[in-house]
């Protein structure tokens, strides 16, 4: 387990900021197509080091080769994403307004369309090496808006950092672009001086709660204060109706806790809140989620941080009145944490059962009936997703579930299990505090690029002087909205 203390110096910090600000006017003038093929030669370049990247962040991490191949995979995915949005053009909502009469009298012509920010910071994610770190889609969608991108690389996987950065900065450089296009720091202390830094515009984290919020309250403190979009700590409900637990008890049972405990159940998505009926049916799944655990083998933790924090709450778990052991994996090595599943009542699921547990261990909660189902469920904070296991003729009690459930969390799912994001258009992956700051927007999925951008409007200007997306006979042939109407 890797955790590193090298950090970058604040006069350095300042100077790969101060080389991202003025990268910027290069960047942007880039232009949307040469922006997205600079985004594919990253995901070639990717893909081409993977025999190299995988190896440094398997030993730097403990996460199996085949899933960091696979996310190898997906970080040029989300790279080459980003290149159609750029070149499908509607994600800068060009909209143009003609002068003429109105019922409130004359108007100008107008015309708006979103425009980068400028330089942005980027904290990777102590899970995620390629996909939500240095090559991550912060990094991607960022660089697709038109800002450079400054990355604080995750102390848990510094070399693995370094040689992504490398692979980005070469595409980079082989373009004729300055290198401050992507530039990288480490350690503690340059996480904070990034996020103060006055060049910065906005901030990208994915991360703890307590850290999430420290960094944002600086944000929001700074004298320009500045957006971060930070995605914190979810519990993601999973909730079986009786139907559904009297239909497939064994095979729910293997999903959710092959969720569970995949990747070690160091996911944000982890399903960490298993709602299940109290009565026969119910007893069918809990006996089944036990034998499923059962099987489950103990797995190096990301680093020796979170493998204390896990046997902490684990214990505190195992000492809680409320609570009964329902189920754990075979026992663990020294450097090791185990799979364990609890049980608990719903009316008792309350304070620092509310907290996430990072790591491979759950809550299996009984509930009574829909009443007490419901008020469990309306005493949790926003959450990152929810999951509905209901039969086809419970459709009055998803309904009702479904009132309760969308005011709470960002990606509803009808059957299978929130661990597994696609990454496409439709794609988000946000929701309420403390899941994110800012439940607005999405760090995955092509409209993550909203996050840094804002909108300019032109005001009688003069053809030569507009981007082309706004001209007239709409050069770049991009979706636009022409007086009200939306034109493809």
């Amino acid at each position: 387990m890797v955790v590193t203390t090298e950090r970058t110096a604040m006069p350095d910090v300042d100077r790969t900021v101060r080389a991202a600000d003025d990268a910027f006017e290069a960047w942007e003038r880039h232009g949307r197509t040469g922006r997205a093929d600079v985004l594919d030669a990253i995901a070639e370049r990717l893909e081409a080091a993977r025999a190299d990247l995988v190896p440094v962040a398997e030993r730097e991490t403990g996460l199996a080769t085949a899933r960091l191949e696979g996310e190898v995979g997906r970080a040029a995915f989300q790279f080459r994403l980003f290149g159609t949005v750029l070149r499908e053009g509607s994600y800068v909502e060009a909209t143009i307004d003609p002068a003429g009469d109105t019922p409130l009298g004359r108007r100008p012509d107008l015309r708006r369309m979103l425009i980068p920010l400028g330089p942005v910071g980027v904290f990777g994610a102590s899970n995620f090496p390629f996909a939500f770190s240095v090559a991550g889609g912060d990094t991607a969608s960022a660089l697709a808006a038109g800002c450079p991108v400054v990355v604080k690389a995750h102390p848990s996987h510094p070399e693995t950092s370094r040689r992504s950065y490398e692979v980005i900065r070469a595409a980079v450089e082989s373009a004729g672009l300055p290198a401050g296009v992507i530039g990288l720091v480490e350690g503690y202390q340059a996480g904070v001086d990034l996020v103060n830094h006055p060049d910065i515009t906005a901030v990208g984290f994915t991360g703890s709660i307590a850290g999430g919020r420290a960094l944002a309250d600086l944000a929001a403190a700074r004298p320009r204060p500045i957006p971060f979009y930070g995605e914190l700590g979810s519990l993601n409900p999973l909730v079986v109706s009786p139907g559904a637990a009297a239909a497939d008890p064994a095979g729910i049972a293997t999903g959710y806790v092959n969720s569970v405990t995949g990747s070690l159940g160091q996911l944000c998505t982890k399903p960490g809140l298993l709602f299940v009926p109290v009565g026969p049916d119910g007893d069918k799944l809990r006996a089944a989620l036990a034998e499923a655990v059962a099987a489950t083998a103990p797995g190096r933790p990301l680093n020796s941080a979170i493998k204390d924090a896990y046997v902490r709450e684990t214990g505190r778990r195992r000492d809680d009145a409320r609570l009964a052991l329902l189920g754990e994996g075979t026992p663990a090595g020294p450097d090791q944490a185990s799979p364990a599943l609890f049980t608990v009542a719903a009316a008792d699921l309350t304070g620092d059962l509310l907290e996430e547990c990072f790591g491979p261990t759950a809550l299996v909660i009984g509930y009574e009936g829909t009443d007490d189902l419901l008020d469990a469920l309306r005493r949790l904070d926003g959450q990152l997703t929810a999951t509905l296991h209901v039969t086809a003729d419970e459709t009055a009690l998803r309904d009702r579930l479904h009132d309760v459930v969308r005011r709470r969390a960002g990606r509803l799912l009808f059957g299978g299990f929130p661990t597994g994001l696609a990454v496409a258009w439709g794609t988000h992956h946000g929701g309420p505090y403390p899941s994110t700051t800012l439940s607005g927007h999405t760090s995955v999925g092509a409209t993550a690029i909203r996050r840094w951008l804002r909108p300019v409007s032109y005001q009688d200007a003069p053809a030569d002087i507009l981007p082309a997306e706004l001209r007239d006979g709409n050069p770049t042939g991009i979706p636009r909205r022409i007086d009200g109407t939306l034109t493809t």
